[in-house]
This record gives structure tokens, sequence and C-alpha cells, in this order.
């Protein structure tokens, strides 16, 4: 089951959902909102599967979503699911590594 909902991509399987960002840059206020907003049912939905943030598209992103990426992280372990992030542009990598993010986030 696919469906797009603002600028994301939700792919559903039994033991795992896979979201992937289809925005190349990241960057304001708004994006993030709308962000949260299509998260709350994903993770919902999602209790104690493994959740996949998939950023093969993106290049650009602010420290808000660094933020917003800790708080779903939370709130899937909360629920007793387990979050991964995957295809992260080398220059993003970098970033969670200087934010020692790579210590909270499973990174494949």
């Amino acid at each position: 089951m696919e469906q797009e909902q603002e600028k994301i991509l939700i792919e559903s399987g039994m033991d795992v959902t896979i979201v992937t960002f289809t925005e190349e840059r990241i960057v304001d206020e708004e994006q993030i909102r709308m962000l949260q907003e299509s998260f709350e049912p994903i993770i919902e939905k999602n209790q104690d599967k493994e959740l996949i943030l998939n950023f093969v598209n993106v290049k650009f992103m602010t420290s808000a979503l660094l933020g917003f990426l800790v708080r779903v992280h939370k709130k899937v372990c909360e629920l007793g699911g387990s979050l991964r992030l995957s295809n992260l542009d080398p220059n993003l990598r970098k970033v969670f590594e200087i934010t020692q993010l790579t210590k909270v986030f499973e990174i494949a």
C-alpha cells in the first residue's frame, strides 16, 4: 500500500513502514509543521513495528528537522517500535556525526 501525503511517500508492510522524504530541501517551519501532522498517524499505526525514514532525495535540512527526528524517535520507542534512517547523503551524515546523533539513531 502506497500513498502520498504532503511531501512524503509512505509504504506499509506487515512489520515495517517506510517513509520516503520526496523533497530535496527541508528548510522551513511550514514544511516541518506539515511533517509533524503527517507523522502522528504513521507513528500511531506503526506501534511495535520498524519505521524506516528514507532520505534518498534529501540533500539539505535545517536543525529544526533534527529536533523533529529526535521527537519521532522518542515516540516510536515509547510505543515499542524501532526507527532507522536510511540513504543519508554524506553531508547530512556528517551533521548526524557532529551532533552525535549517530548514538541515538540507527543509520543504514
